[in-house]
């Protein structure tokens, strides 16, 4: 497989991620309220950062060492806490719904879900 197929790939999940994102905040906004619409919305956002960093980390295995490979590893081991932060002060401060936000987090595992399928269904 070629490297313009995995591009392809990977802005296909980058936009599932924004859709899954909206389309899961508006639907929560309607049915549970506001502040469980912006939870979903602020979890798929942080969804879809986590994916960046787990991309840019496996863009850079193999890859000629930069300082930037560096602050990639960092930051791949610091998601975990760094996204734990975020989630504290996001329900804590912003008193968003855990559940919804914990949902949202889900997007982007939903989004290469989605992928796959596609791949599955619409591949040579």
């Amino acid at each position: 497989m070629s490297p313009d197929f995995y591009d392809r790939a990977i802005a296909r999940i980058r936009r599932l991620i924004a859709a899954i994102g909206l389309v899961g905040a508006a639907i929560a906004a309607v049915r549970f309220g506001l502040r469980s619409g912006c939870g979903f919305a602020l979890g798929a956002l942080l969804s879809y950062l986590s994916f960046h960093m787990i991309r840019g980390v496996a863009g850079s295995i193999g890859a000629a060492p930069t300082r930037r490979v560096g602050a990639y590893a960092a930051l791949f081991f610091m998601r975990y806490g760094l996204l734990g932060a975020a989630v504290y002060v996001i329900v804590k401060y912003l008193e968003v719904s855990p559940m919804a936000l914990l949902a949202g987090l889900f997007a982007s595992a939903a989004a290469v879900f989605a992928e796959i399928l596609y791949e599955l269904a619409f591949s040579k």
